[in-house]
C-alpha cells in the first residue's frame, strides 16, 4: 500500500506520528501541486492520500483520474475542497481528523496587536539601522467588531474583553442572548463596521458569506480602522480590500487567507506595507499537527481493519 502526504511545507509529517504501524510506503510531498495534470500524474498510484486542510482541491474530475485511490484523509472534519459525494460514488472513503479550537484565535489576536502597535514597521526599522517610526494605538478602550460569534469568534471576543476592549458582534443568526452570554453586544453589520476600530472575521465560507465584505462594507469603516481575516479568503473581496487600504478608506489590514494559495509571487498583498500577510498559518502549530497526523494514522489503520472512523458524508 502506498500513502501520499500532501503539502508538508515544513517537512514534519513523517516525524510527528508513527506511520510505521501501517506497514506501508509513506511519501510526504512538500511541493504544492496547483496544476491538476501534475497532481494526477504524481498521485495516480497511491492508495491513500492525506490532504492538509483545503490546500489541494479534489473535485470529481480529479478523483476519477486516481484509479488506485481508496481512502482520502483530510485534516479537520470539514473540507470544502473535496467532493465527498463524488468520492463516495467512486468508492473512495473520506475520513477526517480532530483539531484544536484555539490556535487560529491566538494568531488573530497576534495580528490585531501587530496592527495596533506597528510591530512589522518597527522591526523593519531596527533591522535597517533606524529606530522608532510611527505611533501605536491603544487596544484598551477601542472597539473590536467580531463577525461570526462561533467557537473561534467567541475566543477572539474574550481576548478582546481581557484587553479592555469594547466588543460588538454580528452574524446572520446571532441573537442578543447568545452575545450577552459571551459578554459582548449584538449589533447590525452596518453598526459593527461603523463603530469598530478592528474588524475580525470568523465565519464559515458559504453562499451567504462569499464576498460578504466588499467595497460597500469597507466604505462604512473608519479611516483609522483595520480589517483582519483569518477565516477564508473568499469572504472578503481582495481587490476591494486592496483599494480600500491604498485609498485610505481604512488604515490597514491583516490577512492569513487568500483566494489563491499559496499566494502568487506577484500578488500585490505581498508588497503593500499597510497589509500584514501571513501564509495561512492560523492552525499551523506543533500541537495541532501532532493531532492531525496521528489521527490520520489512526484513520488509515481503522480503514485497513475494515472499520473506517470519522467518515465525512
Amino acid at each position: 500500500m502506498r500513502i501520499a502526504i500532501l503539502d508538508d511545507y515544513q517537512q514534519v509529517a513523517v516525524d510527528l506520528a508513527d506511520w510505521s504501524m501501517l506497514g506501508a510506503e509513506v511519501q510526504a510531498f512538500s511541493e504544492h501541486f496547483a496544476d491538476g495534470p501534475r497532481l494526477v500524474s504524481v498521485l495516480s498510484s497511491f492508495d491513500v492520500i492525506v490532504a492538509m486542510r483545503e490546500r489541494t482541491p479534489f473535485p470529481h474530475e480529479i478523483l476519477e483520474q486516481l484509479p488506485a485511490l481508496r481512502l482520502l484523509v483530510t485534516t479537520g472534519m470539514r473540507n470544502a475542497s473535496i467532493d465527498v459525494e463524488a468520492a463516495r460514488d467512486l468508492g473512495v472513503v473520506v475520513s477526517g481528523t480532530r483539531g484544536l479550537p484555539y490556535p487560529t484565535a491566538e494568531l488573530t489576536f497576534a495580528l490585531i496587536l501587530a496592527l495596533a502597535r506597528g510591530i512589522v514597521p518597527q522591526v523593519l526599522s531596527v533591522r535597517s539601522g533606524g529606530w522608532q517610526v510611527g505611533l501605536g494605538h491603544d487596544l484598551f478602550g477601542s472597539t473590536l467588531g467580531v463577525i461570526g460569534l462561533g467557537e473561534l469568534g467567541t475566543r477572539v471576543a474574550r481576548f478582546g474583553t481581557a484587553f479592555g476592549m469594547n466588543v460588538v458582534a454580528w452574524s446572520q443568526n446571532l441573537s442578543a442572548e447568545r452575545a450577552k452570554g459571551v459578554g459582548v453586544s449584538a449589533v447590525t453589520k452596518e453598526e459593527l463596521l461603523e463603530a469598530s476600530d478592528f474588524v475580525s472575521i470568523h465565519l464559515k465560507l458559504s453562499e451567504r458569506t462569499h464576498r460578504l465584505i466588499s467595497s460597500d462594507e469597507l466604505a462604512l469603516m473608519k479611516p483609522t480602522a483595520y480589517m483582519i481575516n483569518t477565516s477564508r479568503g473568499q469572504i472578503v473581496d481582495e481587490d476591494a480590500l486592496l483599494s480600500a487600504v491604498r485609498g485610505g478608506v481604512i488604515a490597514g489590514a491583516a490577512v492569513d487567507v487568500f483566494d489563491e494559495e499559496p499566494l502568487p509571487p506577484d500578488h500585490p498583498f505581498r508588497y503593500e506595507p499597510r497589509i500584514i500577510t501571513t501564509p495561512h498559518v492560523g492552525f499551523v502549530t506543533r500541537q495541532t499537527y501532532e493531532i492531525f497526523y496521528q489521527d490520520a494514522v489512526d484513520a488509515i489503520r481503522a480503514w485497513q481493519d475494515g472499520r473506517p472512523i470519522r467518515v465525512l458524508d
